[in-house]
């Protein structure tokens, strides 16, 4: 597994905090019954699927403005080290992830769960509760992602616009190459 900048596992442990706080709104509710959680995911599947179009459309933009940073870093007068492109693809990585789960819960989600009378109504509440901790990892993901983009953003700030030479991304000729 590859080792993290301090920067991305602030962002994990940002978006982990998110989760942690967006699933436990969620167990306060207590246990819910079969027929209660029904009607829970009748009312909760409109708010799920914004979040996870939300989600998609976050990431798709996020993966193209990852190019234009790209481009924004190779075009620079500095020359940055691999650790700045590592974080770049770590952030892309971890993006696309989100962009896939995102459009399969979509789609999971839209199956009308709620209108088939073959499936029991004990099972309901762990569809609802299996909802619920998905939808709070995405949110967590989300915020994961956006805290490492805010980090890259604010070095490229540092670096390009401020024009930082003893920036720990830039590259001086006494450093060593990574392999």
């Amino acid at each position: 597994m590859a080792k993290l900048s301090k920067y991305n596992q602030r962002s994990l442990y940002g978006g982990l905090i998110a989760a942690i706080i967006t699933g436990t709104g969620v167990f306060l509710l207590g246990n819910v019954s079969g027929y209660e959680a029904k009607n829970l995911i009748t009312s909760s599947l409109p708010g799920i699927n914004m979040l996870c179009n939300t989600i998609a459309l976050a990431s798709a933009t996020i993966l193209a403005l990852l190019l234009t940073l790209l481009g924004l870093s190779s075009g620079s007068s500095s020359k940055l080290k691999k650790e700045h492109y590592l974080q770049v693809m770590t952030i892309a990585k971890l993006d696309t992830i989100l962009f896939v789960v995102s459009i399969i819960l979509f789609q999971v989600f839209n199956i009308p769960i709620t209108e088939s009378d073959e499936l029991p109504t004990t099972w309901y509440s762990s569809i609802y509760w299996a909802t619920l901790f998905l939808s709070s990892l995405l949110s967590g993901g989300i915020v994961s992602v956006i805290l490492m983009l805010y980090n890259t953003v604010i070095n490229m700030i540092k670096i390009v616009g401020l024009g930082e030479k003893d920036h720990p991304l830039v590259f001086h000729d006494g450093d060593k190459e990574d392999e």
